[in-house]
């Protein structure tokens, strides 16, 4: 009888770290509001077990009153694609014992650039962001605040 309860509590702890594990990471769902000269939002979504990012809104959404378009892209076929809705972040798998977010790729549409990315929550409204070519060493690092 003792080993049943043994066992039974062993089984529930595993699955409750695993829950809140999953629930952490799941903290960094929801729209993003970037800095800089140009800001973005970007929201945050999950397929499966990986999170991605898209622009949902921009600070100025037109050019020469025109919708701002993905210009900079190295794929001419892409050229044309509006900056609203576009993908940027993509790929991100959640590490549970750093608690950071890895795997991923973030473009930047100014540039037409693509770079490894890391994603950690600093706080439940602040989410750092690095990119970065070849280590994480050489590259940039941004910070975003939860938007509503």
């Amino acid at each position: 009888m003792k080993l049943k309860l043994v066992i039974c509590l062993a089984v529930f702890q595993l699955f409750s770290a695993a829950v809140t594990a999953q629930e952490f990471a799941d903290d960094i769902i929801g729209v993003w509001l970037t800095n800089g000269k140009e800001p973005a939002k970007i929201q945050i979504y999950k397929s499966y077990d990986k999170f991605y990012g898209k622009i949902i809104w921009l600070q100025n959404p037109e050019k020469d009153g025109k919708a701002r378009v993905d210009a900079n892209n190295p794929d001419e076929s892409k050229r044309n694609r509006p900056i609203i809705s576009l993908g940027i972040l993509n790929g991100f798998k959640f590490d549970k014992d750093d608690k950071e977010y890895h795997g991923g790729k973030i473009y930047d549409p100014e540039s037409g650039k693509t770079y490894n990315c890391q994603l950690s929550l600093r706080s439940r409204n602040t989410l750092k962001v690095r990119g970065y070519v070849g280590w994480s060493l050489f590259g940039r690092t941004e910070t975003w605040t939860r938007s509503n």
